[in-house]
């Protein structure tokens, strides 16, 4: 029982935090204004998370769960030689990007004024990064010519993918219409 009333509170916290990240952004969030939109005392906050960097660190978990979840997916392959392949990564990442903005926003804005919190976010997503490379390892194994070191276009789709969406998504652009766009540009600097 008191293990789900934690569990529970943690939850609440959490989701606080993404509402009030939307509203103040994460870097005017106060822990005080967390617990306040929680309904909790400030002291509860603690019993969770040691600061308000872990918080967003058990956030990014959450966002990097669903990614992982997406991967183990129907559809998924990791043979970008195949358009659908390239356009499935493409629609994941865009389909969670925008189901996790805010909780990205507050990334890059912690990122951008924390070196800790930036090497701790490259740190988490490496996984994800290398994944992506391993992709691109076997498309030029299957006798694509990269143009270029696998890891290297990897960060380079992983960024481009991130702003692009950012922008794209705050601007309104259809889903429809920015998965193609991209998963076209992809393909063809992968294939040549």
């Amino acid at each position: 029982m008191r293990r789900q009333q934690a569990e529970r509170t943690e939850a609440e916290l959490k989701a606080a935090a993404v509402r009030v990240f939307g509203r103040l952004g994460y870097l005017n969030t106060k822990i005080t204004d967390i617990t306040a939109e929680a309904g909790r005392a400030a002291g509860s906050f603690y019993s969770h998370f040691g600061n308000k960097e872990a918080l967003l660190e058990a956030l990014l978990a959450d966002v990097l769960a669903f990614g992982d979840a997406s991967a183990g997916s129907a559809g998924h392959s990791d043979d970008f030689s195949s358009r659908e392949a390239v356009r499935f990564h493409v629609a994941s990442y865009w389909h969670a990007s925008r189901r996790h903005r805010v909780v990205l926003d507050a990334l890059r804005q912690a990122a951008t004024v924390d070196a800790a919190v930036a090497a701790r976010l490259q740190e988490l997503t490496d996984p994800d990064l290398r994944h992506m490379a391993e992709h691109l390892v076997r498309a030029r194994e299957g006798g694509l010519t990269l143009p270029g070191d696998p890891a290297r276009l990897a960060e380079i789709f992983t960024t481009l993918m991130a702003e692009m969406a950012a922008q794209w998504q705050a601007a309104g652009m259809p889903d429809d219409e920015a998965i193609e766009l991209l998963t076209s540009f992809y393909y063809a600097g992968i294939g040549g």
